[in-house]
């Protein structure tokens, strides 16, 4: 199947399967989110919105960050593991975010990932959530899934979301990674995907490569 009508009927089957397509990551704030998302690095969301009800209390602006110390932030965020290095991030994207960019969190990838610790993931969740443009966020389960349907053929970040690009209708590219993350923890899960209940089992490349046959 042509990659651009396969990418359509993965965006349908998932707009179906879960409506709400949101940001599992709890925030009131665009630079919470940042802050969040940095956070999640190699940590589960579960575990980050655990923590950052008490952060964002303690801090509960962004000059608060600007002014803290990273070994107060240490301890509150250390079971989201990396502490040391997420709290060096944290006050230094801060203090960017107030001295160069007057405060505002920016809306480019380009502009965010000069921010510490702002890799192109972080910056295409801040760029599609909150200001609500075009976005494709590449993040574990994006790169999994795409590949195994066979919409990509690589597993590096950056050429996974170029070429998810070429094929995603812009509007829904944002909302169609959302989706991929519930769709890969409910069932395209990494090591044993519920194959038998997927809805792409007749059109999955990695089935079609197995040689089993759609009934």
């Amino acid at each position: 199947m042509e990659k651009k009508k396969l990418a359509l009927l993965a965006v349908k089957a998932l707009e179906e399967r879960y409506p709400d397509a949101i940001c599992s990551l709890e925030y009131e704030k665009p630079h919470e989110l940042l802050i969040a998302t940095r956070l999640s690095a190699q940590c589960t969301d579960a575990r980050v919105n655990m923590v950052t009800p008490e952060l964002f209390e303690k801090y509960p602006d962004l000059e608060a960050f600007c002014n803290a110390d990273a070994g107060d932030i240490e301890k509150i965020i250390h079971s989201c593991g990396f502490f040391r290095q997420k709290a060096k991030d944290i006050v230094g994207m801060c203090i960017a975010i107030r001295d160069k960019y007057d405060g505002r969190v920016p809306d480019t990838v380009e502009q965010l990932t000069t921010l510490p610790g702002v890799g192109r993931k972080t910056a295409n969740l801040i760029v599609g959530d909150v200001y609500k443009k075009p976005a494709i966020v590449c993040d574990t389960h994006c790169i999994r899934i795409t590949n195994r349907l066979g919409l990509t053929d690589t597993k590096d970040p950056y050429k996974v979301e170029m070429q998810l690009k070429e094929i995603l209708p812009p509007e829904k590219s944002n909302d169609f990674c959302h989706r991929l993350v519930l769709f890969g923890r409910d069932v395209c899960d990494a090591r044993k995907p519920k194959c038998d209940i997927c809805p792409f089992w007749g059109v999955c490349q990695d089935v079609l490569n197995r040689g089993e046959k759609y009934e």
